[in-house]
């Protein structure tokens, strides 16, 4: 498959893969031994978020593949002097890992989100990806006190796929937490996809998303919901993000300029 770049942002290191590859190195580890592994799927505010929050940060740091979710992340890469090929974003991340574990009769468990979601969602993968097996799915509406149960239970149906439909800093920490229970060969933390997947969310137009505006769109879809997290977040995420690109790339510059 090839060594990616890696590089490092506001605290996070990032693997420079394409979704292909990424996909074939989460395939890979599903064929190899069983070894519990988890997937970063960051976006700006992760970054923002892990300045504040200690097991949210330890959490995005123990990732075994982090991608980078979110054209803001990708451009802030790329103006530090990172040559990150694509976004990689959750969504169609878990969408392209459902196909290849149906072409490989792979068992995936699904949980998160409201009951009637991840019911359709389960129900409609089972229909749209023969030669997946549905192992098990439950809602995310649970109690602290439940945590470990539900751990049990995702182990005791053996998937070698588990997605996560909840919201960070919870996905991130849980999956983390209960990793060596869990020991699930590919843990993906993948936010509100399962709505978007199962129907209830329509997603932003791909142009929408090639020019690094699906926030917005997300954001008139769900103003009451998302305003507040985008307007603070995004305004951090531009001040620190660009700072630190700014001081790689003069730092770049001045190191040239010494050697001449």
């Amino acid at each position: 498959m090839g060594d990616a770049e890696r590089a490092e942002l506001l605290g996070l290191t990032f693997d420079g893969v394409t979704m292909d590859a990424a996909v074939a190195r989460c395939m890979a580890w599903c064929a190899g031994p069983r070894a519990p592994r988890v997937v970063i799927t960051a976006n700006a505010s992760h970054l923002c978020m892990m300045r504040r929050d200690p097991p949210l940060r330890a959490a995005c740091q123990a990732g075994d593949l982090v991608v980078a979710d979110g054209m803001s992340v990708v451009w802030a890469l790329r103006l530090a002097g990172v040559r990150v090929p694509e976004r990689v974003a959750g969504v169609d991340l878990m969408a392209r890992l459902l196909e290849a574990g149906a072409a490989r009769g792979l068992r995936v468990y699904f949980l998160g989100a409201r009951r009637e979601v991840v019911t359709r969602l389960a129900e409609d993968c089972a229909t749209r990806y023969p030669g997946l097996v549905v192992a098990g799915f439950r809602d995310g509406y649970f109690p602290a006190a439940d945590h470990e149960a539900v751990a049990e239970e995702v182990r005791r149906h053996a998937p070698h796929l588990l997605f996560v439909g909840m919201p960070s800093p919870f996905k991130e920490t849980w999956c983390e937490r209960f990793r060596q229970r869990l020991d699930v060969p590919v843990m993906v933390g993948v936010g509100g996809s399962f709505d978007v997947l199962a129907g209830y969310v329509r997603r932003a137009p791909r142009w929408v998303q090639s020019i690094g505006m699906e926030w917005f769109w997300r954001l008139m879809m769900e103003p009451r919901k998302l305003w507040r997290r985008y307007l603070t977040t995004n305004g951090e995420f531009l001040w620190l993000a660009g700072r630190e690109a700014l001081a790689r790339r003069l730092g770049r510059l001045e190191d040239r300029g010494s050697t001449r």
